[in-house]
């Protein structure tokens, strides 16, 4: 995955809680931005839970409308549950992609969704939260373009300090 951009578009994020859990998401799978859109977001941002202080590391840029922060050379992929959309186990990643995720109580806005290149969902009964969608993203992402980084070197820096368990 080297040479790639990711960026991620919140569209009017419900709660610090999932913008914390975005963040942590974003630096796990080594997400370069992540934009938000929205009000909402502002009041909240002192009760932030980005509890890796990956913001420290990677962008939190609110924004007022998420279609002016996208580059020129990034496919705009839209992840929602709506009709007509691509199956993630189908979809194939871009390099450069600026993924846009709606808020959990609304939906991605049709002029966001007219420009993206892709739009894709999650096949679960039921929907997730944002945090939990923008994991299995990139995830997917991380899965199908390949991860740079495996092995017990890369659980040593990433695990909790209170673990130290070992496959014997």
């Amino acid at each position: 995955m080297n040479n790639c951009y990711v960026a991620i578009g919140l569209v009017n994020p419900k709660s610090p809680t999932n913008i914390g859990g975005v963040m942590r998401a974003a630096g796990c799978y080594k997400a370069d931005a992540v934009f938000y859109s929205g009000e909402r977001a502002n009041r909240a941002m002192r009760f932030q839970t980005d509890t890796k202080d990956v913001v420290q590391r990677i962008a939190l840029t609110a924004v007022d409308d998420l279609l002016e922060c996208i580059p020129a050379d990034a496919d705009v992929v839209c992840v929602e549950l709506v009709e007509g959309a691509i199956s993630l186990p189908q979809f194939n990643h871009p390099a450069n992609a600026f993924y846009v995720f709606g808020p959990e109580d609304g939906t991605i806005p049709q002029e966001i969704v007219d420009r993206a290149h892709s739009v894709v969902y999650v096949p679960t009964i039921g929907c997730m939260n944002l945090a939990a969608t923008v994991n299995v993203l990139l995830y997917d992402r991380c899965a199908k373009l390949g991860f740079s980084a495996d092995g017990d070197e890369l659980i040593r820096q990433s695990r909790d300090t209170n673990n130290r368990v070992k496959v014997r």
